[in-house]
């Protein structure tokens, strides 16, 4: 095996939407080294893989950030940051004229004005949309990419009771080659977490769902076994999509008008309401009380809107417009079948992800957060984790400039010593100039290479996959029991998106006893390494999840957060529910209390 250690600037984990704009903004601001380490290759990675048809948060004329900030807090019943909905919201047309200029086709009327689809959508063709954000990124001199590299591990120290972040370490998913990757400051840009419940669609189509499947939550995890401070995991997000598919509805009721109808043809919007979450629960309560199959009512829709929507799909969801076309039943002719998917942790359309300070650092020092894995917003989309990415690449610039000016001493004058910033660890080979170096050999010549116990312990545990005994259990054994016990007991599809107490600490129990079968699993190539420990990041993201579910005794958000022990909302939990994971491996929780729109926030206790 190899090991290459490098040292940037600034490291990007995660080549997303938000780690390409990060990355790119960072090179025009400042003279920064950049690194962005990505699981699969930028050019079609992530939530933008195969495009998406509108940015879904946008002020259009004649409304302001704040209009916006009340859609998203009422949506998700207040438990928001609102400052970080603020400063979102305040960034997001500079965004959208970026992608604008990047090359993004946004639709426009005759008088050259952008097409809005409601009063915060805009119409695009994006299909090319996260090429144009991969070219965005890797035209700077100062940027590197490394793709098909999973990043598993934060490296971290600990400094009169201050945690810091270092860089990162993990593998390449093709080459036997370890990483350890050094910098000044780290964005986390992973995306949220799919696949921990069991999905719609069983055997070779379980991939076929709303989120993308190779989101696996390894942000989360890292953070989480880093003890950074998380938020919300509770507010999960469960999508009301096209039945089968699993294509987005939004494009059809907002695009067309149509409304959810029950079997008798009924619209029961008004009976449930109209927030994300109560769209979901109407549709799961109409089915329960044997009103079911409920639909989008498209039937008698022109022509004309039928070959929006097919073109619309084109862009974001083909297999909608294909299963159209292969059954010669279009909109037009017949309703659109809808159904709920399975839950997701995700930052971007609820409020799962890190606690974060109003710049998006989190509660480990010099390390920021963008997109699906930043906490606190939601409803943020594609335009609001760009302007997350702005936010937190300004913020590391700016913390860089403050350091060199803070260490810049006269000639002759004796050098000041940093006080924080990865610097070179001890035993790394490299210079003060040097930002690569590879050594390579078998497993002993190899550990003397490794600059410190933290890289030899994470180094440590790959071996270990490499040489157990043969398992009597696989990665995907183990998976699936996963999702059967967080389907069962944690509040799935089976059961209609509740829990109670009884059946989150069953839960709690048997992914315990999953973590210990994952732990004795072998590898035999690195892409089942990659396996292992994706499996390994949803075990611990649903450990987390159940902790939080147990901690909001309440329903807040129906189907989101259903709590059948509690299905009242209380004034007590107008609050967050946070989260750090102690030094023994217990979850704490933290209840911090509601912040305003207009206050900046900071990290002080």
């Amino acid at each position: 095996m190899e090991i290459k250690i490098i040292r940037k600037d600034v490291l990007i984990i995660g080549g997303g939407a938000a780690g390409c704009y990060a990355a790119g903004k960072i090179a025009e601001l400042s003279g920064l080294s950049v690194l962005i380490a990505e699981k699969a290759n930028i050019l079609r990675s992530g939530c933008l893989a195969a495009g998406v048809n509108a940015l879904n948060a946008y002020i259009t004329p004649g409304h302001t950030p704040e209009d916006y900030v009340e859609y998203a807090s009422k949506d998700a019943d207040g438990i928001v940051r609102e400052d970080l909905l603020m400063t979102l919201s305040e960034r997001l047309n500079e965004v959208t004229e970026e992608l604008e200029r990047m090359g993004l086709t946004i639709l426009k009327d005759a008088d050259g004005n952008y097409v809005s689809r409601g009063w915060r959508n805009l119409k695009i063709n994006g299909e090319n949309i996260k090429p144009l954000l991969a070219g965005y990124a890797g035209k700077s001199e100062h940027v590197k990419i490394l793709n098909h590299v999973n990043i598993t591990d934060f490296l971290t120290e600990k400094k009169d009771g201050k945690v810091r972040i270092r860089g990162a370490a993990g593998f390449s998913t093709e080459k036997e080659v370890f990483y350890l990757l050094y910098a000044d400051a780290v964005l986390i840009a992973t995306g949220g977490a799919s696949g921990l419940y069991r999905p719609n669609n069983p055997g070779s189509a379980r991939h076929k769902m709303w989120y993308c499947p190779f989101n696996t939550g390894a942000g989360y995890a890292m953070g989480i076994l880093a003890g950074a401070e998380m938020t919300t995991l509770e507010m999960r997000f469960i999508a009301l999509r096209c039945k089968d598919t699993l294509a987005p509805t939004g494009t059809i009721a907002q695009g067309v008008g149509a409304v959810q109808v029950n079997a008798k043809g009924e619209s029961y919007e008004e009976t449930y309401g109209r927030s994300t979450a109560e769209r979901v629960w109407g549709t799961v309560e109409e089915k329960k009380q044997g009103r079911g199959p409920c639909c989008l009512a498209t039937r008698g829709i022109s022509g004309e809107q039928e070959e929006e929507l097919y073109l619309a799909y084109l862009n974001m969801a083909p297999v909608q417009t294909l299963k159209w076309l292969a059954g010669g039943r279009g909109p037009a002719s017949e309703n659109v079948e809808i159904d709920g998917s399975e839950p997701y942790i995700v930052g971007g359309h609820a409020a799962s992800g890190y606690w974060v300070s109003t710049d998006r650092e989190t509660t480990i020092s010099g390390l920021f957060a963008a997109g699906d894995v930043c906490g606190g917003a939601p409803q943020k989309y594609v335009t609001g984790a760009l302007a997350e990415a702005l936010i937190a690449a300004e913020a590391i610039v700016s913390r860089s400039e403050a350091k060199r000016r803070k260490h810049t001493v006269a000639p002759g004058a004796k050098t000041a010593e940093s006080e924080d910033g990865a610097g070179l660890p001890q035993g790394s080979g490299l210079s003060e100039n040097e930002e690569e170096i590879s050594y390579s050999g078998d497993w002993e010549t190899l550990k003397s290479s490794l600059p410190d116990a933290q890289a030899a312990g994470i180094f440590e545990k790959y071996q270990k996959y490499f040489s157990a005994s043969e398992s009597l259990f696989s990665v995907r054994r183990i998976e699936e029991a996963m999702q059967k016990v967080m389907d069962e007991y944690a509040g799935g599809i089976r059961t209609n998106y509740s829990y109670n107490e009884a059946g989150l600490a069953i839960a709690d129990e048997r992914i315990r006893e999953l973590q210990i079968l994952q732990e004795g699993l072998r590898a035999h190539s690195m892409d089942e390494l990659l396996q292992i420990y994706e499996l390994r990041e949803r075990l611990i993201v649903a450990g987390a999840l159940i902790a939080h579910l147990r901690a909001r005794k309440e329903t807040r958000w129906h189907s989101f957060q259903e709590n059948s022990d509690y299905p009242q909302k209380k004034k007590e939990y107008e609050l967050y529910i946070n989260s750090r994971m102690e030094d023994d491996g217990t979850i704490r929780i933290i209840r911090r209390p509601l912040t305003g729109r207009r206050e900046k926030y900071e990290h002080s206790d």
